[in-house]
């Protein structure tokens, strides 16, 4: 039960229940066995089998007995097993410069890679230029024809050159009726002007001689009333002598 609930708490939990060492000391660990070949999936180590072999020799060696045929017999099982030790290893060695002739050849493929990369970049960028040269020259033709199109829908320079002289002939005779016109203007201006003046004056010698009118008038009302009162004064005088 409780395994079931390790399981399905996390896959940290798991990955921590199952494994004693985390991925980093692993890859150590198989390195340091790959290199000195002390442990192996079936059967004793080979690095223990030859220390046992070199063992057993060296103390059959050391005997001061007589034993010569035991140690030759042992020194050959040991070269025997040394030599069955170095195959793995020539082996080994073998794919190590296998491998390493492949991670040259890789690292030189990857090179020229990146150089092609470079090379296909710059390409790509002096083809890029070319496309908007090539734009370019191409809108300036399209402006070219446009422009040729508009001149050839033009009448010839002749008759162009007719239809200026005529209308500068029109602007001339334009030119002079205005001249003339603003010279009739002006007369007229003055002419009016002095109409305004000849009204003034005569306006106020009008005005004027109403003036005299209107005093002349009043001086003989005064006269002739004058004369009715000195002509009632007699009267009267008359009456009483």
């Amino acid at each position: 039960m409780s395994a079931k609930g390790r399981k399905v708490s996390g896959r940290g939990e798991t990955m921590a229940a199952n494994y004693a060492f985390g991925p980093l000391e692993d890859d150590i660990i198989i390195k340091h066995r790959l290199l000195t070949r002390t442990t192996t999936t079936r059967g004793e180590p080979p690095l223990k089998k030859l220390q046992k072999k070199f063992t057993s020799f060296v103390v059959e060696v050391e005997k001061d007995e007589d034993n010569y045929g035991e140690c030759e017999k042992l020194s050959r099982a040991f070269l025997q097993e040394l030599s069955t030790f170095e195959i793995p290893l020539l082996k080994s060695k073998a794919v190590v410069g296998a491998n390493v002739r492949e991670k040259d050849n890789f690292n030189e493929l990857k090179d020229e890679i990146n150089r092609q990369i470079l090379q296909a970049q710059t390409d790509i960028e002096e083809l890029k230029k070319q496309l908007e040269e090539s734009k370019i020259e191409r809108k300036h033709k399209e402006e070219c024809e446009a422009i040729r199109k508009l001149i050839a829908m033009q009448p010839p320079r002749s008759e162009t050159q007719k239809i200026i002289t005529e209308l500068e002939t029109e602007i001339a005779a334009l030119e002079a009726e205005n001249t003339a016109s603003s010279r009739m203007l002006e007369l007229r201006r003055k002419q009016f002007s002095l109409l305004l003046h000849v009204v003034e004056e005569l306006q106020t010698t009008l005005e004027e001689d109403q003036k005299y009118l209107i005093e002349e008038m009043r001086i003989a009302a005064e006269e002739q009333k004058n004369g009715l009162e000195d002509a009632n004064g007699g009267s009267e005088a008359m009456v009483v002598d």
